[in-house]
């Protein structure tokens, strides 16, 4: 069994649509999908719609933009009831955080020459819950000023590049406990990338975020080397923690995150599934089922 817990439609900054992108992992091989678009619920409808056609089974998720003793941590969340009101009030403030700050991106951009307005993003964009900085990069790509999204980032809207703006994101801890109120569970996606530094995720820091509700960790994932895998899966252990794998996928928007690039353990879905059950049990919510298979 294939199980890929982490990709991204075109309603947040990948480039399938959720239809599309269900029909791709039935054509990858991939048995259960995880649809965890960045901050928004848009594209479970859809996915779902297709997944109880198609045999792939469909967990539904999102991937919440966060904040850890200052830093930036992205947490998954699977099967949280989407209507919540504290989640809904956190996920508008996320997505109003992006969109605010895109006007301040531009600004920065057109100061270092670059002729780009807002039209242009949007027009690249498509059904995007939000405007975000792939988009913009979408928008370089067109204009030729670079040749694709990672050069976008490395030279102008990474943390350190010249149009990078910083944003709201919702504290980490007061996320997973409103995770956890809305039926659903967390994993802390790719919490060691090389591109971050994520000084409080270290062993105390996972501990204390354990004791906090945290449900897993995501080991295998690309931006982490085989060292790197090997010492979080050892920290899963010792705090019994989920320990996921996935491609990260975003279609043609990242490169080397093919589908199923990185898979998940039958029996740590299982895992997380009966821990998501557990989770809506107790929050006596109407969570989302998984469909299809």
């Amino acid at each position: 069994m294939r199980i890929d817990l982490h990709t991204h439609s075109d309603r947040s900054d990948g480039t399938d649509s959720p239809a599309e992108l269900v029909r791709h992992a039935l054509t990858s091989g991939i048995d259960v999908l995880g649809l965890t678009d960045h901050d928004t619920t848009e594209g479970w409808q859809e996915a779902a719609d297709v997944a109880e056609r198609s045999g792939v089974t469909l967990v539904r998720g999102l991937e919440i933009s966060a904040r850890h003793r200052g830093e930036s941590v992205h947490l998954l969340a699977y099967l949280p009831d989407p209507t919540h009101p504290g989640l809904v009030a956190e996920l508008d403030r996320v997505l109003d955080g992006r969109n605010s700050r895109l006007p301040a991106v531009l600004d920065k951009l057109r100061g270092l020459g670059i002729d780009i307005d807002a039209d242009d993003v949007r027009r690249l964009a498509g059904e995007a819950a939000a405007l975000g900085r792939p988009h913009v990069a979408d928008a370089l790509v067109e204009k030729g000023v670079v040749a694709d999204r990672d050069e976008a980032f490395a030279r102008f809207l990474g943390p350190r590049g010249p149009a990078y703006v910083d944003r709201y994101a919702a504290d980490l801890t007061t996320m997973i406990g409103l995770v956890t109120d809305a039926g659903g569970v967390t994993v802390i996606a790719h919490p060691w990338a090389r591109r971050y530094t994520h000084h409080g995720l270290d062993r105390d820091g996972l501990a204390a975020l354990r004791e906090a509700g945290l449900a897993g960790l995501e080991v295998d994932h690309q931006d982490h080397p085989p060292e790197t895998r090997e010492q979080l899966r050892q920290i899963a252990r010792e705090l019994d923690l989920v320990a996921t794998g996935s491609s990260d996928y975003h279609g043609d928007g990242k490169h080397a995150h093919d589908l199923g690039c990185n898979t998940t353990a039958p029996e740590q879905l299982e895992r997380l599934l009966a821990l998501a059950a557990a989770a809506s049990a107790a929050s006596g919510r109407g969570t989302p089922e998984v469909v299809g298979g």
